[in-house]
């Protein structure tokens, strides 16, 4: 947990550090900055469920990997039980009965959705050729470098396992491409990719699942970071963004 965290707030440093250099912004140019904007959010319901409901911000976000021009703000996805559950229902969907996954490996604190879409996919005959005939539900360490890794009591999850990533969003693909290579470092099998919105429809050969894609929010745009647009133009930063949240630069 403490190299999570240290993790998580070297990226928060480095990533203000790295704005300000190209931005050529100041704190005092955002001290008029507060959480307003995070609270006016829009909502994308999805067809088949009226419990899933995408909400998204506009603005100017920085991630880890890249700037957006949407944040997608899918905390009760992930934390309430109503959407969750509903949530990893309508993604276990997309898989076929003659799918076999051992195990999920939930990325971005996917876990509660992991193990609803586990217990549908169980309920619909989806196979496990773990001996106790049920999916490990499962999710990284990360190294102080920000590598992703799995302690020595946790490895059997990954061993010789068909894996399914869980991930909430996937926009430039480095999560999933580190992601995809630490499961093949561990000797597992990535059998499949699923996400609450995706841009992309595959990565590495391997297709992505998602509910939500471009289809849905056409105008949503990742730039690298020294080649942001917005940056260019001025416009102010609303807040740095990972897998955990955000926090506003004020």
């Amino acid at each position: 947990m403490l190299v999570k965290r240290c993790s998580f707030w070297y990226n928060i440093i480095g990533n203000i550090t790295l704005l300000f250099r190209v931005s050529g912004m100041t704190l005092g140019d955002k001290k008029e900055m507060g959480e307003g904007i995070m609270q006016d959010y829009k909502k994308i319901d999805y067809a088949k469920n009226k419990d899933v409901v995408l909400r998204y911000i506009p603005g100017h976000f920085v991630t880890p990997n890249s700037h957006v021009n949407y944040y997608m703000d899918l905390t009760d996805m992930k934390s309430r039980q109503r959407e969750a559950r509903a949530t990893g229902e309508e993604l276990a969907e997309m898989y076929m009965v003659s799918d076999v996954i051992d195990t999920i490996l939930c990325l971005n604190s996917m876990e509660v959705v992991g193990a609803y879409m586990a217990n549908k996919m169980t309920k619909a005959g989806i196979i496990s050729a773990n001996s106790h005939k049920t999916m490990y539900i499962t999710s990284p360490e990360y190294n102080t470098s920000g590598q992703m890794m799995f302690r020595e009591n946790n490895q059997h999850m990954i061993r010789g396992k068909k894996v399914l990533i869980l991930i909430d969003t996937a926009t430039t693909g480095e999560t999933l491409l580190g992601a995809i290579r630490t499961i093949g470092f561990y000797k597992g099998e990535v059998v499949g990719i699923s996400a609450i919105y995706s841009v992309a429809a595959q990565i590495g050969g391997i297709p992505i699942r998602a509910l939500y894609s471009n289809h849905d929010l056409p105008d949503y745009a990742s730039f690298e970071t020294e080649n942001c647009p917005l940056c260019r133009d001025g416009v102010p930063v609303d807040a740095i963004c990972n897998g955990f949240g955000y926090s506003t630069i004020k």
